[in-house]
């Protein structure tokens, strides 16, 4: 292996090592069987999807909070179509799901072994913090993870300089020309990075064009490219 600069490596969750949208789906719809709602409910998930993020961005910007949002996207998805279930109940049986529908990205499990073995792997999310302990369990991966900093615990989400300053005092050790964030989201990753100061690497299996006033400094179509791009 070519000589690499980086010593830690933090990695998004979501979409970045956990196919997060197949195991949102496997959730959803077993919650919703649970609930008694027929199949074939595709356009209902659509909805809560649309919801959904809308409510995680208003988090991101300091609008709401976490708890309000694990149970406002489904109160609003089941008043749109109106459905006479209780969102508490949803949420719940949701939120319990999650850990037992992980679906790796292609070459999460090969890249975090690498990586853990030049450096140290931390993970740095937006996502609730048990259930995201449970899923990393599930995951196969928590043996080459060295901590898991959330935005519950921090007090505060990406991109806040503040989530990333809690994230780099897990770490064994901490110098910002050794760190790297990989990361799928523009508005939150590779951003936060930019106002810490730290090289970033955007996960980008879309190939989507960046027309925000993010930089990422690598960016790759496969988890399979991280390390020769980091090599370089």
């Amino acid at each position: 292996m070519q000589y690499m600069k980086h010593r830690l490596f933090l990695f998004d969750l979501d979409d970045t090592l956990l196919d997060f949208k197949a195991s949102e789906k496997l959730s959803f719809t077993r919650t919703m069987q649970q609930l008694g709602l027929p199949d074939g409910m595709d356009g209902l998930f659509a909805q809560y999807q649309a919801i959904n993020v809308a409510l995680w961005r208003s988090f991101e910007a300091g609008a709401v909070t976490k708890d309000f949002l694990k149970v406002e996207r489904f109160r609003k998805t089941f008043a749109a179509n109106g459905l006479e279930c209780d969102p508490e109940l949803a949420s719940r049986l949701y939120l319990d799901s999650l850990p037992d529908t992980v679906v790796l990205i292609d070459g999460a499990r090969q890249l975090c072994e690498t990586l853990a073995g030049i450096g140290e792997v931390g993970i740095i999310t937006n996502g609730v913090e048990h259930i995201q302990t449970r899923r990393i369990a599930s995951s196969g991966l928590q043996a080459h993870i060295s901590f898991v900093s959330t935005s519950e615990a921090s007090g505060y989400a990406k991109p806040d300089v503040r989530f990333f300053e809690y994230a780099s005092k897990m770490a064994r050790a901490f110098r910002k020309e050794d760190a790297v964030i990989v990361g799928d989201r523009l508005d939150a990753d590779i951003l936060g990075a930019n106002r810490y100061g730290i090289e970033s690497c955007w996960f980008n299996p879309e190939r989507a064009a960046n027309e925000s006033e993010a930089v990422p400094t690598y960016e790759v179509s496969s988890l399979h490219d991280v390390v020769p791009a980091l090599a370089a």
